[in-house]
């Protein structure tokens, strides 16, 4: 973008793995761009994508949500995640050529009144809606009762992971 432009910025999380490039087009609630992307990162990282790789994570407001349900899903209301896969690896490429993982696009004003719903914090709810468009970026679905529960479980191993991770010494995690 030139100069005086006011479009969103990106913010990256970058290692070894790949690059997660983070969009806040939203003004509803802040977001931790750089937590939510270090969360993509290892959800990325722990399903095994070969490097180097790249991914979106959007957020975005309601009416934004909506119209992206709406001209993607045919649903005309706004929803909490949406995951756009791009490349799911059987392409060949150049070994130094990124594979490009996919994006995902959140709304934390859904995300937040989902999580008031449910009784939770919005963190956790945004946390849960990050790794669970990620893995469907990586060929993860829950049409059937099968799949929905390989799909939970490990939504639930790497949410104890991240949690783990970024939890202060001393105090709990949220369960969902």
């Amino acid at each position: 973008m030139a100069d005086g432009d006011s479009g969103p910025r990106p913010t990256e999380a970058e290692s070894d793995h790949g690059v997660v490039a983070v969009f806040d087009c939203q003004r509803d609630m802040a977001v931790d761009e750089g937590r939510w992307a270090e969360l993509m990162r290892r959800v990325v990282a722990g399903e095994g994508v070969a490097t180097p790789w790249e991914a979106g994570l959007t957020f975005v407001d309601a009416d934004q949500m909506a119209a992206l349900n709406a001209g993607h899903r045919g649903i005309d209301r706004p929803t909490d995640v949406l995951a756009f896969g791009a490349d799911d690896g059987s392409a060949p490429r150049d070994p130094d050529e990124p594979r490009l993982v996919g994006d995902v696009v959140i709304c934390p004003s859904v995300a937040a009144s989902n999580a008031v719903a449910q009784g939770h914090p919005v963190d956790e709810e945004l946390a849960l809606l990050v790794v669970h468009g990620t893995l469907h970026l990586l060929g993860y679905d829950h049409i059937d009762d099968v799949d929905a529960g390989k799909m939970e479980g490990r939504e639930q191993e790497l949410l104890a992971q991240a949690w783990a991770m970024t939890t202060p010494a001393g105090a709990q995690a949220g369960s969902r």
